[in-house]
């Protein structure tokens, strides 16, 4: 399907003009990702690894070539992607910048769970440095998409959270939601609990509170979630409310969190706040945080505002 199909499926996205034509592109190369995933192609055996150190598929690298490629005539300067070792500079022309993970959980396709793509837009300044190592709130937009038994396009630029979703029979995008709000706060949380001894004290404490249920000091009985994929995590929590933790802890490589600031956390706060939900590192909010470089990793709390309140 080319660009253009795509473009005329989504009449309805809040996107202000001058982004527009990278929303459509990003749209377009995700319903032929969506198509490639469900069609069950071996694309998930291991190719290496990419810049950060993370184990890469061969489905991440075809999907950083798509994704690369088609952004290259929308006017995006800068594209910062997981799967790059630094900035690639698209068109010198441009002013735009997107910063992306172009298959967030590539991994988890071999036993069918939801993967998905976070992409962040930037009004591209001077250098790269310049555009992507500011504070989350400076971002033009952000979005997801979540390929899994529904393939949705999540997006915000500022004006609360749209979903739209792909109908496979068409390969259209339509939408479902024009302005979603995350519940106050929820019963359910979600985090690793394998990982218990190496947190930090507050964090044990807060699960701890969250396990004894009506008999503890939050007395009500809460349910625990644990998918293993950033963008299912997101998508369950801004459409049904709850809190996701993954904080730092004391095992090597992890004294400053996994998830990656600039294409994960960033993009993915950005959308929990539009949604009314709030997103810090445990304590300060995710999108005042400043990255000192592309691949920074971070903690990263989310979910229903009283939630993650209680956990700061």
């Amino acid at each position: 399907m080319s660009v253009r199909d795509i473009v005329s499926t989504l009449p309805d996205l809040a996107v202000p003009q001058q982004y527009r034509e990278v929303i459509e592109r990003i749209a377009a190369v995700a319903a032929d990702l969506a198509r490639t995933i469900a069609g069950g192609v071996t694309l998930h055996g291991g190719v290496g690894e990419n810049a950060d150190g993370d184990r890469q598929t061969a489905l991440d690298v075809l999907a950083d070539d798509a994704f690369r490629t088609a952004l290259a005539g929308a006017g995006v300067r800068f594209y910062a992607s997981e799967e790059q070792d630094s900035v690639v500079e698209l068109d010198p022309a441009g002013n735009l910048a997107v910063a992306i993970d172009p298959l967030d959980g590539s991994s988890n396709i071999a036993v069918n769970v939801p993967i998905g793509t976070i992409f962040a837009v930037h009004n591209a300044e001077a250098t790269p440095e310049a555009t992507f190592f500011r504070p989350g709130r400076q971002l033009a937009g952000a979005g997801y998409v979540i390929y899994g038994p529904r393939c949705y396009l999540v997006t915000s630029f500022g004006a609360g959270v749209q979903i739209h979703q792909l109908d496979p029979a068409s390969g259209r995008f339509r939408l479902v939601e024009a302005s979603l709000t995350l519940p106050l706060k929820s019963a359910e949380f979600a985090i690793n609990a394998s990982n218990y001894r190496h947190w930090d004290p507050a964090i044990r404490a807060y699960v701890d509170d969250c396990v004894a249920g009506t008999e503890g000091p939050r007395e009500r009985d809460f349910n625990m979630r644990w998918i293993a994929s950033l963008v299912a995590e997101a998508h369950r929590i801004l459409t049904r409310g709850g809190i996701f933790l993954y904080p730092r802890d004391g095992r090597k490589g992890y004294e400053r969190g996994r998830l990656r600031l600039v294409y994960e956390g960033a993009p993915i706060a950005f959308l929990i706040e539009q949604a009314g939900g709030k997103a810090t590192d445990g304590i300060d909010a995710i999108l005042d945080k400043v990255p000192g470089s592309l691949h920074e990793r971070t903690p990263l709390v989310f979910g229903s505002a009283q939630n993650v309140a209680r956990v700061a």
